[in-house]
This record gives C-alpha cells, structure tokens and sequence, in this order.
C-alpha cells in the first residue's frame, strides 16, 4: 500500500503539480504531516495545515485552479466528513437564531480591512469584467449592469435584501432616483452604510430577511443567497413574493454550484462563512416553482476569478496596516480563502448566477439589456 505522501503525490501528478517542483503553483511541502491531515480531513486538512505554515505554493490561485480543473479532489472523500455533509440535510442551520453569527463571525470582523479590501464603493460580490480595466470599474458595470436588468425609474421603493454597506442603494439612489431600503445582520455595516449613503434616500436595517412585510417595486439580493441554506430556500422566495408588487421584478445575484448533492467546504464554514451553503440551479428552480418566473439566468462566474484575484492584491498591499488588529494566523487564513476561491471560479468548478425574476411572467417577455 502506498503511503499518505505517495498516494498524493500521485493525485497531485495528475493535475499537473509536484511535491516540491520548481513552478509557481507546485505544492512546497514544509511537514509531511500534510498528507495525513489532507487524506482524513479533505480540505479542512488542507487549509489548517496551510495556515500552521506546513506547505506553501508561490500562486496558491493556480494551485488550486488546476487542482479543481483536474477533478482529482473527488478522490478524497474522508468518512470522518459525512457528518458535516449531513448535517445541511437534518439541521436547519441558517434559523433565525443562527442566522446572525455570519454576520458577528465574518462581516463584523472590522470595516477597516474591508474598506482596504474593496472597491471605493464597498461592493463584497462579482465585479462585471466585460468592458472594465480595474475593480473600480467591474464594480461600477456590475451596479449599472443590475440596475437596467431592473429597469429602475424614478420615485420607485427598492427593496435591497443583504445590502452590505449599501453599495448598491447608493449607487440606484445617486443614478437613477429610487428610494431604497436594505435589510443586513451585521452591525458594523449599518453603522458604516448609514455614514455613505448619508442624505440619500436610504435606510438601513439591522433585521432578518424573515421579519419583512411590506410592498416594494423591485427587489434585489447581491449575495446573500448563500447565507440562506436550502431549509429555507422556499421561506426566502415565499418573502420574496410577498414583498414584490405584481408587476415587479427580482434580481437574484448568487454563487452557484454544479452539483446539488454536495456538502459546504468545511473550511469555509469553520473559518470564512459559517453555516454558509452555496445552492444549486436545482435547488433554486425548484424553490421558485408557483412563485415566480425565471425571466432570465445570466452566468459570469468567471469573473469572480478577477473580483477575487483584485481582493486579494489590494489586501496584500494593506496588511502592513491591518497586521496589529488581527492574530498572526489571519493573513494566512484570509490569502487562502481568497485566492483558494479565485483558483475555484477559474476552474469554473462554482459559478455565479444573476436570475431575473417575476411573479406572473412578463407579457412579451423580457429582454437582458446589452450593457
């Protein structure tokens, strides 16, 4: 039988990466205690072990893009991990008591990383990098983008469901003359998104998706859909529909996967999103059954590559700045979400998804505006 470190590096041959190789995405292996971790715990073997400074890769995005690429990590599918796939299944994880540690745990960690982080207006999802040179200006395409597929007019009340720092209400109320309210579970974004969009018609509130009752012409969710959990994926569209007049339209802006029966990457949970589960268009489809329309689905997963890798660069030039208000481990923790997520969308092993979204369909149809 071969042992931890050959059976690896047999996986990781087959993807192109050698144990100790000369290019920038080969695995540089400071313990081998790796393997082990790697083979009984998956990914949170993985991402532990790198964090404890036990291996490295020069471009831990090309790691991992070809890792993904290959499909050689399906061949790791440690028992001990059933568990926590299972656990989605039989607990409903995303309750409204659980509902707000992703906020305590990831968004409140503090505004001053993220505004160091981020675009210059804050935006925390896929930039759109059709026509854009720079984050700015992904970011700025991807409101502007929303907005048309919105088809927003003036005096219209918009309904902003995990609005962030308020990026996109900001930008709807600046451009286009709406009034917007948006509902977060993070304290420090309403503190923050309550001083940028001060004088505009914006409101901030610090509330659960679930205590909304009230009638808005148009909706729209930017990446709040993962926070959701496929417990309650019909919950969300019956409060979806509820606010949405008859004539309204839904954005649905979400990261994607490709297969239904899979479980959340337990790193990921543990240390970036907990009780995060990224949904399926299966899971989505059928969640809107006798409650919407999909109008449209548009797919720019690949983007998220660029979004990420721009994060990443502009987190790596602050973090002499950000160094003394977080743990040593941190800068290791946050590099690989960032860049491990970068290589994944690269890989097109998840996506990201924007549904337009109606009530009743609309008469006609519904054209995507060439933006």
């Amino acid at each position: 039988m071969a042992s931890s470190k050959e059976y690896c590096s047999e996986l990781l041959n087959r993807a192109g990466i050698q144990i100790n190789g000369s290019h920038p995405w080969d695995m540089q292996v400071h313990d081998d205690s790796i393997f082990d971790q790697v083979l009984s715990r998956g990914n949170l073997g993985l991402g532990e072990t790198y964090m404890a400074g036990l291996w490295d890769a020069e471009r831990l995005d090309q790691f991992f893009h070809r890792l993904l690429r290959s499909g050689v990590q399906d061949e790791v599918n440690p028992a001990r991990l059933i568990f926590h796939s299972l656990k989605s299944r039989l607990f409903n994880l995303q309750d409204d008591k659980r509902a707000w540690e992703v906020g305590q745990k990831h968004y409140d960690i503090g505004n001053k990383l993220y505004q160091a982080m981020l675009d210059e207006r804050m935006v925390y999802t896929c930039g759109y990098w059709r026509d854009a040179d720079n984050l700015n200006e992904a970011q700025r395409d991807k409101l502007e983008l929303s907005c048309q597929k919105l088809q927003l007019k003036p005096g219209m009340r918009i309904l902003d469901i995990g609005c962030g720092w308020g990026s996109f209400m900001q930008y709807a109320a600046e451009n286009y003359g709406v009034e917007c309210v948006g509902v977060t579970i993070s304290k420090e974004q309403v503190r923050l998104g309550e001083e940028r969009c001060k004088d505009l018609p914006v409101e901030f509130r610090l509330q659960d998706y679930r205590d909304l009752d009230e009638s808005f012409d148009r909706i729209i969710s930017l990446g709040m859909f993962e926070h959701v959990g496929q417990k309650n994926y019909e919950d969300y569209m019956d409060v979806a529909r509820r606010c949405l007049k008859d004539d309204g339209l839904f954005l649905l802006h979400t990261i994607g996967k490709n297969v239904s029966d899979t479980a959340a990457d337990p790193w990921i949970s543990r240390y970036i999103f907990p009780n995060g589960e990224i949904p399926s268009i299966a899971q989505i489809g059928a969640a809107l059954e006798q409650r919407f329309v999909c109008e449209d689905l548009h797919n720019f997963g690949a983007d998220y590559d660029k979004t990420l890798m721009g994060w990443f660069e502009n987190f790596d030039t602050a973090w002499p700045q950000l160094e003394s208000d977080y743990e040593k481990t941190f800068y290791r923790m946050w590099k690989y979400y960032l860049l491990s997520c970068a290589g994944a969308f690269r890989a097109r092993d998840i996506q990201l998804w924007q549904w337009i979204l109606s009530k009743q369909g609309i008469e006609g149809g519904y054209h995507r505006p060439f933006v």
